[in-house]
Order: C-alpha cells, then structure tokens, then sequence
C-alpha cells in the first residue's frame, strides 16, 4: 500500500524578524497573509502564513519568527529551496520587480526545460521562481503591484538537499507514492498524483553544497497533502510498516498533521487539507486576527502580552 498524497501541502520556514518578513511577502512577492496564530509549541512565537487568497494547499509559506535569531546555512540534511510557480511569460516581470526592489538573485538557471531564476529574501532563504509552461490553473492573489497574468501561482517545488539520494528516494517512492520523473546532473525529480506544478520534489545531491545548519534562513519542515483524516491514519500506518518514526496525529486546528524524519534528515509531515484556515474567520478578513486553537483560546490575554505587535 502506499499513502494517498496529492503533492505539497505547506512549507515552513524560520526567520528573524517579524515585520521585516511580513513586508517581504505581502508586498515583494504578492502573497496573501491568511493567517496569524502562534507556534504551539512555543506560544511565545507567531505562526504566520501566506498564501494565495484562500490559503490553500499548496500556496502556504509559513514561518516562525524568533527575533535575533543567527542566520542558519541551507545546506544537505535540509529542504534546501522552496520554488513558486509562474506563467513562462512572467520571468522578464519578476527580474525588473526583484531588481528594482533590491532583492539578491542569482543567474538564471535552465531545469527540465523551465526557467529558474533563484534569489534569497532578508534571512538569506533560498527561493526560486520557476517560469513553466505547464498548466497551472491555481487562482493568483489579488495585488495592486502585480497584474494577475504575473503573479505566483503556489508552489512548484521543494529541493531537498542530500548526501545520498537513494534512501530518501525509497521513502518517497515506496510508503508515499511518488514516482520518478527525470534527472539531470545531481537533480532528481519525483512527482505524485496527477503531477504538475505543486507536486515536484528534487533531490539535489552536488557534492559542493555544505552542511545544512539550522537557524533564520532555513526550512523546518516540508509538509505533504492527504485529503482527510481516514486518508491521514492510513498513510501514518503505512509509514510506520516502512519501519519511520512517526509522530501521533496532531490537531493543527486548520489542519491534522504527523511528523517523521526521512532518511536523508528533513523533517516531513503529512498535512489534512480540511478544515482549512476559514473555520475561525471569514475569507475575506483572513489573518486580520490573532487566531488560535480552541484548547489556546483561554490562554489568549497572556498569550498576545507576549507577542511583539506586527505594526
């Protein structure tokens, strides 16, 4: 048996300063803040997501601000770089707007027929915008600087960086369902479902890359998506017959999730795509509010003195 995935469901990365990534996002790429929570975990740090108008899967960059954080350094053991999906027209639009804006990019790249051009936000996280020919019918966000013909779409790919493909490749093509789809040099792509943009995951091997050190910067988690719960325990046993530690079934609020640790060191989790982050405010007014879960909800006065304020 293998899991029931549709491709990627959120990325979550860390940074160091919160109004400093909350600018980056909304107004230099154009996504959506759909979300302002907290990291459960630490109720002290906000969980803040960006997406496209809705949040769906597929369109989530997260974070977890920890002021004054150092910078980590992407690096193997890591998701190494998270790629955006955009029309194969739109790649002269995003070279000027970076330009302009003062944004570090680096020369364009060539991969699996796509443009890539790749560039960092304030922390030094590793992006990259892929111009594709593939249809990508996901709603673009509303923007008042980027005309809908040019803005991103969601995800296209996570790379994961590895000393060794082969065990990770095990992993993903066994209890998770992915399937190989091509390989050029020290990449190699897998894909799952219907595929498309939004499903890729690549598997860098370059022998030059360093050793991924945790800290602002870098990519905590890469999450994939299954449909539902039922979908979600079956997956987790599945894994667990794959000989994976995997954690129990946490509720998320918006969504449920489990978390295991693939061979190559990257933190994965499968993700529900239900409820979805409408359950505690509307879509129009997403990410207007601190929203938390309901076992947070009486802790909220002393949990928002200690957050800092987002403006």
């Amino acid at each position: 048996m293998k899991a029931n995935l549709f491709g990627l469901h959120h990325i979550t990365a860390i940074s160091s300063d919160v109004r400093r990534n909350m600018q980056f996002y909304t107004q230099v790429l154009g996504l959506r803040f759909v979300k302002k929570s907290v990291n459960q975990d630490d109720t002290g740090t906000y969980h803040l997501y960006y997406g496209n108008y809705t949040g769906a899967p597929g369109t989530a960059l997260t974070f977890f601000p920890w002021a004054g954080l150092p910078r980590g350094r992407p690096g193997k053991g890591q998701s190494y770089a998270t790629a955006f999906s955009m029309p194969s027209t739109s790649l002269a639009f995003w070279q000027a707007r970076l330009a302009r804006l003062n944004v570090t990019t680096f020369s364009l790249e060539s991969r699996f027929n796509d443009q890539v051009l790749p560039f960092l936000d304030h922390d030094g996280l590793r992006l990259e915008l892929i111009a594709t020919a593939e249809s990508d019918s996901r709603p673009p966000t509303p923007s008042v600087e980027i005309p809908a013909e040019h803005a991103i779409r969601g995800f296209h790919s996570t790379t994961l960086a590895l000393h060794e493909a082969a065990p990770t490749a095990t992993v993903l093509t066994g209890p998770m369902g992915y399937r190989l789809l091509s390989e050029s040099g020290y990449r190699t792509r897998y894909t799952v479902g219907d595929g498309g943009p939004g499903t890729y995951v690549d598997l860098l091997t370059d022998p030059a890359l360093p050793r991924g050190l945790s800290g602002a910067g870098t990519i905590h988690h890469v999450a994939f998506r299954t449909p539902d719960r039922a979908s979600q325990v079956t997956a987790r046993q599945i894994l667990l017959d794959g000989a994976l530690q995997v954690s129990p079934v946490i509720d998320r609020a918006y969504f449920k999730s489990i978390y295991y640790r693939e061979p190559g060191g990257v933190l994965f989790e499968i993700a529900t795509d239900q409820p979805g982050f409408a359950i505690d405010e509307p879509v129009e007014t997403l990410g207007s509010k601190l929203s938390l879960p309901p076992h947070l909800e009486p802790h909220r006065a002393e949990i928002e003195a200690s957050l800092p304020k987002l403006n």
